[in-house]
């Protein structure tokens, strides 16, 4: 019924008690999810896991906060990509957040590896025909750019791909569709606080909204505070129908059938 579209499943928190995390997914009927790669040294974990299970697949990238990590070619990422149940590149993009408290003092000028790391995932992500997973915070405006000058505007020969765990603008929102992408909602949506992101939430159309927890961070209300688990995209779809003024079990079928669009498409 429902489908988590971004979690990482491999991480300690939910690796470690795995049986019990499937078992809790089906109990809250979440009958598929996308395990997330964040590094290329990862990414064996995160292919191996989805292939042992038909209701799992996998991404292959290399998250913009990993730093001291394999850096991957286009031919690197290409062949993971071939691996069974891989079905999208990422995730992938661009993190300016707290550049200061984070990142040493650096400034944005300073991160142009992470830039030459995005296009290089948009570059396979074309070659491979398969869609990209974006993360971007508080980097919106080159991230947009880096995807025009990569030709990703929409049109022909474009990768697409979903901007996940979306906490920006409505005018990102707009920029991001525009250009042929899904916009993603996580348990952010579900926060009293975020009043912009419930408002983006309203109009986002159909045919582009995914759901998604981001597991083991960012765990919805009424579980806030606690170890997120796939098991929990239902409060997910629920903020979200209420947004919407539709039922719940009308947000998990067109997730869901979005979900299979974008990226099972040509999957196994």
């Amino acid at each position: 019924m429902f489908t988590d579209s971004h979690c990482h499943l491999t991480f300690p928190e939910l690796a470690a008690d795995w049986p019990a995390v499937r078992a809790a997914m089906a109990a809250a009927q979440v009958t598929r999810a996308l395990c997330i790669s964040t590094t290329m040294e990862e990414f064996p974990q995160v292919q191996a896991l989805a292939a042992a299970h038909d209701n799992l697949w996998a991404t292959v990238g290399v998250h913009p906060d990993s730093e001291d990590v394999h850096e991957p070619s286009v031919d690197e990422l290409l062949a993971a990509a071939r691996q069974p149940r891989v079905v999208a590149i990422g995730e992938t993009g661009l993190d300016y957040y707290q550049m200061d408290e984070r990142k040493g003092g650096r400034t944005v000028a300073d991160l142009g590896w992470q830039r030459q790391r995005f296009r290089t995932h948009i570059r396979a992500a074309r070659r491979a025909g398969l869609p990209l997973v974006i993360h971007t915070r508080a980097a919106s405006v080159d991230t947009l750019a880096i995807l025009d000058e990569e030709g990703e505007d929409g049109g022909a020969g474009s990768a697409g791909g979903v901007f996940h765990c979306f906490t920006e603008s409505a005018e990102v929102a707009r920029a991001a569709l525009d250009r042929g992408f899904y916009i993603s909602f996580s348990g952010i949506v579900t926060f009293k606080s975020a009043r912009e992101l419930q408002a983006v939430a309203t109009w986002v159309p159909e045919d582009r909204l995914l759901i998604e927890t981001d597991a083991p961070y960012l765990a919805p209300v009424p579980h806030r505070g606690k170890i997120n688990t796939p098991a929990y995209v239902p409060h997910v779809a629920a903020r979200l129908a209420e947004l919407r003024g539709v039922g719940v079990d009308h947000i998990a079928q067109l997730t869901s059938a979005n979900f299979t669009r974008l990226f099972l498409k040509s999957a196994p």
